[in-house]
């Protein structure tokens, strides 16, 4: 067991784990973390096992493993593995009955196209069915007004309740201990870590504590001094009284146009065979906030803690929808219902992770039960190995800004994600509030602009410029489908252009920067990442921060500023975490982000721009690529890092936040007679694609290693000892079994957008990671995952977009200035 990682460096050879909540999340958690060889572990629950009175124990059991995160579906696919093979008084705590997600209206339908590529995609094995199969799988469906569907045959019904209890043996068996009526009420802290936790039954002594308290979570994390961005919410849940029909092996509907699902309930003493009741679950009604703190004690609740009474005037228009879908229904009525409360964050996403700031304090919430089992795995190997299987970027609870973090956002994202939850969302539709919420120094020039700004880690972030639209006139572009064209706009190639003709300037703001500084910064930089730094001053180097398996856990910009002072380009917030996690005694990591600012000048024109605004001398000789001068922008000093994410010449001009608006008005000014244009992330993304450029988190994540990823020039083996090294003996580019691979499609009216299967040989064979229209290239560019056997330029492919593949081929990257001259000018 791996003590020292992955229990905040306590050192003890079987570290004392405490679980706060015995829900389906703490019990899986026991199980996976005693599978794994831990010995002492004590799971803590305040009310009564195993209906303890929390979300699970109302839980209808929902599977549907196909989700737009692959990570989430990943958890979902192991939960349903791992409880079909569970099972209570010899019956399996999961029923594969199967999924049916039906259309009536052709926008929906079309969703369904796209839901079945991303099951594709992940590996779901799930079939488009028309009208007449979805009233053959549900006879209560009235045909006439079914567009079609989409069955998974896989999906089902977890039983909650007996999987919990089943797993309690198992980890029981292995020497874990659970105690109810156990209510927590502190947690005991010393020197930055977790050291007990306080009972109102005694206190028990913990190297690492997991809150898998549910919706109780913020509870407990105010406890620790740590917040918990969740907020609980009541969901409506009824039973229609008894009807003949259900039998028990009908798939799980859901109706996501008008925010609802069914189930059948077939219990034992049932009016006769084939009778039973119809569950109805609801996401139509407005959304209904829970306070954890208000929630009562489970011996002080009618029925149970997360389970509310019943508001059947907010379930009244959903009960008309769901007898205008099944008219079978029409004699019947709501026999039973309640409002039961579970918890959603301000992304959607669950909370894992050990906390920023209390070692020893991990987070296990937000988990539903479709994806209980795999998020407690990636949990526990997280905690005995040091890092989970599975990539969990979108669910660590440092990628979180602190702005993120305030109960008035998470109420307001929260509340949001409900009221979502059954909608299509676009992959780049952005959150409608609260905004705007941080803007960089131009701002107001980038609204004079026109700018149409999305949205990302809080921050407001251009994706064009209205500005720039009569620049689109005579630009011949493929018509776009209505989905590619959403926050899409013809003005991107009028940018693009600008930037490979001329010059265009990019906010770079919102891209997180930190400053490593101390004595020993250069030697804790060298074995966190995989290049070589130990370079003189005014060196910039690309690299890549490994996990110990050898996975790619971010890409890392690193500018040598002195001699023990670098400025580090990184991903997110959890990089922060990582790099302070690590950091020695002397090193001191500084997120500098919000006191300062960048602008991205790049173009063939940009050292006429740049150069008669400074007395520096930005002259290919004396400012050569991946290398950063301090210089003085007409009154402004600025960080100038020759550094280019589109392919052109160009640098990154950092000043604090108080001169920014002065830099951006002196480039602007300066740059009029160079045709100089303000540019947004529609035109560099495309740019960057074309350049071959990866996007951590996009095209690769912890479950690649650099060879795969194609980035093996970043490692060198030869410097020394670094985080990952040992793990890569033995790999190379030739030993890869999967690469990333660039693709670009045969027709170039045809536009993808990402996370489409690749088929070769007319199977699925991978996914896009990214993709874009390359408007220097006249055709869409697109990065996926392959077979290493395909992964070979000129290798025919087919990608998949809303039911119809579309001709692809991988082609030889970079796509664009394979011999970077542009850069180098």
């Amino acid at each position: 067991m791996n003590a020292g990682a992955g229990t905040g460096g306590s050192g003890a050879a079987h570290p004392r784990i405490v679980i706060i909540g015995a829900g389906i999340v703490g019990c899986s958690l026991a199980d996976e973390l005693t599978a794994r060889g831990a010995r002492d572990v004590t799971v803590l629950e305040q009310g009564p096992l195993h209906a303890p009175g929390g979300s699970t124990s109302h839980a209808p059991g929902l599977v549907f493993r196909t989700n737009v995160s692959k990570t989430l579906s990943d958890f979902a696919a192991y939960t349903v593995e791992k409880f079909s093979a569970l099972t209570e008084d010899g019956r399996p705590c999961f029923d594969a009955v199967g999924g049916l997600e039906i259309a009536t209206t052709g926008q929906q339908w079309a969703e369904l196209h796209r839901k079945a590529g991303l099951a594709a995609s992940w590996g779901i094995e799930g079939e488009l069915v028309d009208a007449r199969r979805c009233a053959g799988l549900w006879p209560m469906l009235d045909a006439a007004k079914v567009a079609g569907g989409f069955h998974t045959p896989g999906d089902g019904l977890a039983r909650a309740l007996p999987a919990a209890r089943a797993q309690t043996v198992r980890a029981r068996a292995r020497g874990a201990r659970f105690l109810d009526r156990h209510t927590v009420t502190g947690i005991e802290r010393e020197a930055g870590r977790v050291t007990a936790v306080v009972t109102d039954r005694g206190t028990f002594p913990a190297d690492a504590v997991v809150s898998a308290a549910g919706f109780w979570g913020p509870v407990i994390g105010a406890m620790a001094g740590v917040p918990v961005p969740l907020l609980p919410l009541a969901h409506q849940y009824a039973k229609t009284s008894v009807l003949a029909g259900p039998d028990g092996r009908r798939p799980v509907l859901r109706f996501q146009e008008r925010g609802l699902y069914f189930r059948e309930h077939v219990e034992e003493g049932a009016a006769g065979p084939g009778t039973g009741r119809i569950g109805i679950g609801s996401y139509a009604h407005r959304p209904m906030p829970v306070g954890p703190s208000a929630v009562p004690a489970f011996d002080d609740a009618p029925v149970m803690p997360s389970s509310l009474p019943f508001t059947a005037e907010d379930f009244a228009p959903s009960w008309e929808d769901s007898r205008w879908l099944l008219p079978a229904l029409d004699g019947t009525r709501v026999e039973e219902g309640f409002n039961g409360v579970f918890s959603f964050t301000p992304d959607g996403m669950p909370l894992l992770g050990e906390a920023p700031g209390l070692r020893g304090f991990w987070l296990a919430e937000a988990v539903w039960v479709t994806h209980a089992a795999g998020a407690a795995k990636a949990v526990a190997e997280w905690l005995t190995e040091g890092r989970p299987a599975t990539d969990v970027h979108e669910c660590e609870i440092s990628r979180f800004e602190e702005a993120q973090l305030s109960p008035a956002y998470v109420t307001e994202r929260g509340t949001q994600q409900f009221a979502e939850v059954y909608d299509v969302i676009h992959p780049l539709q952005p959150p409608r509030r609260p905004r705007p919420l941080r803007v960089s120094p131009w701002y107001e020039r980038q609204r004079e602009l026109g700018a149409y700004f999305l949205e990302g880690a809080g921050w407001e972030r251009p994706h064009w410029y209205e500005a720039n639209a009569p620049l689109a006139d005579g630009i011949a572009l493929p018509e776009r489908d209505a989905w590619s064209a959403r926050h899409w706009s013809p003005v991107a190639a009028a940018e693009a252009r600008a930037t490979r003709e001329r010059v265009a300037l990019y906010d770079m703001t919102p891209l997180k920067r930190l400053e490593v500084s101390g004595p020993g910064a250069l030697d804790f930089l060298q074995y966190l990442t995989t290049n070589q730094l130990a370079k003189k001053p005014g060196s910039v180097t690309y690299t890549l921060l490994l996990d110990d398996a050898g996975g790619i856990r971010s890409d890392l910009t690193v500018a040598r500023l002195a001699a023990g002072r670098f400025q580090v380009g990184v991903n997110s917030g959890m990089d922060l975490d990582h790099l302070t996690r690590h950091a020695p005694a002397g090193v001191q990591v500084r997120d500098i982000t919000p006191g300062t600012c960048c602008v991205g000048v790049w173009g063939p024109r940009a050292r006429d721009l740049v150069q008669p605004l400074t007395r520096t001398d930005f002259g290919h000789r004396a400012f050569g690529y991946f290398t950063a001068r301090q210089a003085y922008v007409g009154e402004v000093p600025v960080t100038a890092m020759r550094l280019s994410y589109v392919g052109e010449l160009g640098w990154e001009l950092y000043t604090s936040a108080d001169l920014g608006l002065r830099l951006w008005d002196t480039l602007w000014a300066a740059g009029q007679r160079y045709g100089v244009v303000a540019a947004g992330r529609s035109a560099f993304n495309s740019l960057r694609l074309e350049k071959g450029y990866r996007a951590w988190g996009q095209d690769m994540t912890t479950e690649h290693d650099p060879y795969e990823a194609g980035l093996g020039w970043a490692v060198r083996r030869d410097k020394g000892d670094f985080v990952g090294r040992a793990a890569l003996e033995g790999r190379s580019a030739g030993t890869a079994r999967r690469r990333l691979a660039c693709l670009t499609l045969d027709d170039p009216a045809v536009t993808v957008m990402g996370k489409e299967p690749v088929y070769v040989d007319g199977a699925p064979a991978g996914y896009v990671t990214s993709a874009a229209y390359g408007y220097s290239v006249g055709r869409t560019v697109a990065y996926a995952w392959l077979p290493a056997r395909a992964a070979v330029p000129g290798t025919a492919v087919h990608i998949e977009y809303f039911g119809e593949k579309a001709a692809a081929t991988v082609a030889a990257e970079p796509l664009f200035d394979p011999a970077m001259e542009h850069l180098r000018r």
